[in-house]
């Protein structure tokens, strides 16, 4: 047996605790205690994403999840993601309306203008906008050009800000990915958070050598494309698995004396689905009967945390 080089396990950061500067090592458990408004035990994030995916959909580096999976030209998957554009997202907003919920919106600098009709109905509500990148072409990934990624992003949001009238301060990668610049160049951008990250629960502080962001973790693992067909799981156990999330947090929430959160990350072309809509809508409904619930949008969420904007 070959004996592994003493070598191997030094260098600068090794030490108890991380061995990067992105964050610090912390228990949530150990964390200081906070309580969302109102008294609430758990505070539920929504996002819907409005994504646009080309038929001509390039490979390299990888495609982003929901991408195009067959030869070109594939119009089957194709035409499911434009039929969340043009008829599932109206679905999920009849339900949010109805239910009196806002939910926040992570939007492809690209759909502003393939999409002008469902961008004039988002725009009506007034909601938090999060950046979503340019394209679901256009994903990040290591390797890639530092101007090309700071072109992307700053593009996305120079688009989405000129649309919507008002600054946005959130991003979103398509399929969460991430280079090695890309934390940098958000904070260079003007951007405050950051959702692709999954390593925690809550909202957390994280350095780049530009400054602070926060890191605003948008759970994968109870997310609709996630569960539903990665996993092959059934449109009720996921409305199961949301309950469920719900209630362990709850009693988490009581027996810490500290807030905790759970997010929804949805796809219009997944769950505005005519067999699937009514689980949305199952599930929100549920949520909003817990008088320990409230709703709020990521802004909101990390300013009663006490992170705050700089």
């Amino acid at each position: 047996m070959t004996e592994l080089p003493s070598e191997y396990l030094k260098y600068p950061r090794r030490k108890y605790g991380m061995d990067h500067k992105f964050y610090d090592w912390s228990i949530m458990q150990y964390r200081p205690k906070f309580q969302w408004q109102h008294g609430k035990q758990v505070t539920v994030f929504i996002n819907l994403n409005l994504e646009f995916f080309p038929l001509d959909q390039k490979k390299h580096p990888f495609q982003a999840p929901g991408g195009m999976k067959m030869p070109y030209p594939d119009l089957r998957h194709f035409t499911l993601r434009d039929y969340g554009n043009r008829v599932g997202i109206y679905r999920l907003l009849e339900v949010t309306d109805r239910l009196d919920i806002k939910p926040s919106f992570s939007i492809n600098g690209q759909m502003v203008d393939r999409h002008p009709l469902l961008i004039k109905e988002i725009k009506k509500r007034d909601a938090e906008i999060i950046a979503h990148g340019w394209s679901m072409n256009c994903p990040h990934y290591g390797g890639m050009e530092r101007e090309l990624e700071l072109e992307y992003i700053r593009a996305t949001k120079a688009r989405l800000e000129t649309c919507f009238e008002k600054e946005v301060t959130g991003w979103l990668s398509p399929g969460k990915s991430q280079s090695e610049n890309t934390p940098d160049l958000l904070v260079e951008s003007g951007f405050s958070f950051m959702m692709d990250w999954v390593n925690d629960e809550l909202p957390y502080p994280f350095n780049t050598k530009k400054g602070g962001i926060v890191s605003f973790p948008l759970s994968t693992e109870i997310e609709d494309r996630f569960v539903l067909l990665n996993n092959l799981h059934s449109e009720s156990e996921w409305v199961e698995q949301v309950m469920d999330s719900y209630k362990f947090l709850y009693e988490e929430a009581k027996q810490e004396e500290c807030g905790r959160l759970l997010t929804l990350n949805i796809h219009p072309w997944i769950l505005g689905q005519a067999h699937r809509a009514k689980y949305f809508e199952q599930t929100l409904s549920y949520l909003k009967d817990q008088e320990e619930v409230c709703f709020a949008s990521a802004q909101s969420i990390i300013k009663m945390i006490g992170l705050g904007f700089e």
